[in-house]
């Protein structure tokens, strides 16, 4: 977020719809499992025998969770149960490959410590819905093919940083880029509590990356605490031969979807052709000079694809 931010950002407290029913008003970070899980039909030995079997996870004395059911009501909308009061650790289940549900057999948990509400510019604290249709979709694409294997990959606004987090176990190096300490050290904190998830030490890297200013950033020249997310020249070629970017949730303001896409188009025209993957929510809201609920957001973040595909056309 730029520094210019308003006091009453800064202190309006927003929530992610994935924690409706945790404690809102408790101060300080909070724990949540989240249990990813394979389908009978993908063979565990791809990951080292990461996935664990229900009987083996029920041996670990963190494991034992209440791994939530899937079921749907007569609309066809997911029910979710809502946890009791007291709890101070929260489960979520990724939902995916739901045709197999009552299947499951083998899975493999990643730790998230997240806060239950943030101010705007910390909504990277946060845990958000398409941060797990994303998850979601990079475990599909790891279970059906080897298209992520080995590659390079940053994430863009990567908050929490489960996503590639998830793409560490099987990328060669994966950046979880973000901007702010606080959200920065978040990030390096989950990476600490999923260490054993990862292969190879120096896989995943928590690295700063303000939208706002010019590529590349700057060069870590000190092995020192204030330069610990900065980047070093190695890292920046890494960069260049990266084959993959990820972003889950990061439309949410017009001015970052503008750094947003200014940073992409930098990005996207370094060294080896790239692929990303954008997952975000359509959000609605009441306007004044619409006066109607409308989702102008979205409607910015669709003009950059609008003129992008002009462009096409005219060529």
């Amino acid at each position: 977020m730029d520094a210019g931010e308003s006091s009453e950002e800064q202190t309006e407290q927003v929530m992610s719809e994935v924690h409706v029913g945790c404690p809102p008003h408790s101060s300080g970070p909070h724990i949540s499992h989240f249990t990813i899980s394979l389908p009978p039909e993908v063979e565990p030995t791809r990951f080292n025998e990461l996935f664990k079997t229900e009987t083996e996870a029920a041996e670990d004395d963190d494991a034992v969770c209440e791994v939530q059911v899937i079921t749907f009501d007569r609309d066809g909308d997911l029910v979710l149960p809502r946890r009791e009061s007291g709890h101070s650790k929260f489960f979520y289940r990724i939902p995916m490959f739901l045709n197999y549900a009552e299947q499951y057999r083998q899975f493999f948990k990643m730790i998230i410590q997240h806060n239950i509400t943030s101010s705007i510019p910390s909504v990277g604290l946060q845990v958000w819905k398409a941060e797990l249709v994303l998850s979601d979709f990079v475990m599909h694409k790891m279970c059906t093919s080897s298209e992520f294997y080995g590659i390079v990959s940053l994430e863009l606004g990567a908050g929490t940083g489960l996503v590639g987090m998830l793409l560490a176990r099987v990328a060669r190096k994966v950046f979880l880029t973000d901007y702010g300490d606080e959200i920065l050290d978040n990030c390096a904190k989950n990476i600490e509590l999923n260490s054993g998830v990862f292969d190879r030490r120096g896989s995943v890297n928590v690295r700063e990356l303000n939208w706002m200013n010019s590529w590349p950033p700057n060069i870590s020249l000190a092995d020192s605490a204030s330069q610990r997310y900065s980047w070093n020249q190695s890292e920046l070629e890494e960069v260049k031969r990266a084959h993959l970017l990820v972003a889950a949730d990061v439309i949410y303001s017009d001015d970052l979807t503008d750094a947003f896409f200014s940073i992409l188009e930098r990005l996207m025209s370094l060294g080896s052709k790239k692929v990303l993957y954008l997952a975000l929510e359509k959000r609605y809201n009441f306007s004044l000079s619409d006066l109607d609920v409308v989702a102008n957001g979205y409607s910015h973040f669709r003009s950059y694809l609008r003129e992008e595909e002009g462009k096409k056309q005219e060529s």
